[in-house]
């Protein structure tokens, strides 16, 4: 099964960050990953909690993450950078 990706209007003004940046490969390696199984192991996923509860997260690197939470077939990427700011 593959899962639409819809991208939050963080997630769009992160994704321009990333642009250009060594990052973005392995950010398009993750999401790839994502779409077909959002649960795949490896990368190693966890799922968040307080203000993100329900979403999950996955490294691009040591400091940045892809966080997303899923509704049935739909992916929604809510942030690509990091999300402790």
């Amino acid at each position: 099964m593959s899962y639409k990706l819809v991208y939050a209007r963080q997630a769009k003004k992160d994704a321009k960050k990333l642009k250009g940046t060594h990052m973005a490969k392995k950010a398009k390696e993750v999401l790839e990953i994502i779409s077909e199984d959002p649960f795949a192991d490896p990368p190693p996923f966890e799922a968040l909690v307080g203000d993100l509860m329900g979403a999950y997260s996955r490294r691009i690197n040591i400091q940045h993450r892809l966080v997303y939470s899923i509704d049935e077939s739909v992916i929604r990427v809510l942030r690509l950078w990091t999300h402790y700011e």
